[in-house]
């Protein structure tokens, strides 16, 4: 068990709860519905990894070097995947642009796409009994 990743899996669930909430009720009648719904992808995509960090720092088969591995990428495909959804998203409520910074979301997506990779990896290499 780690006990690093276990936190921050939980966090990032709870940030999702509370991002998912927020878009459901405060960004409703501010957002059309295409952006809602974009906004939403964010929520889903982030509450996955948190799930994906919670296995991960509770299992017994990973090396501590690749868990911490797996954790970097989760976290910066996160901030950078869902965190540039959350700001294109919602894009015409803000003076700052977002669409400036729109080419980190598939930066963001492939860090997480290499989190999976990883632990693909790492369970083709278990040594059967």
């Amino acid at each position: 068990m780690h006990k690093g990743i276990l936190i921050t899996g939980a966090v990032l669930g709870c940030l999702a709860v509370i991002f998912g909430a927020f878009g459901a009720h405060a960004l409703k009648n501010a957002l059309d519905a295409e952006a809602i719904k974009t906004f939403e992808t964010g929520v889903k995509y982030q509450m996955y990894h948190a799930l994906l960090l919670l296995f991960v720092g509770s299992s017994s088969v990973l090396t501590t070097g690749t868990k911490n591995t797996i954790m970097y990428l989760v976290i910066a495909g996160v901030i950078l995947f869902s965190g540039s959804i959350y700001g294109l998203s919602t894009n015409a409520l803000t003076a700052f642009d977002f669409k400036k910074i729109g080419f980190v979301t598939p930066i963001g997506g492939t860090l997480l796409i290499v989190s999976w990779g990883i632990l693909i990896f790492k369970f083709i290499s278990i040594k059967s009994n």
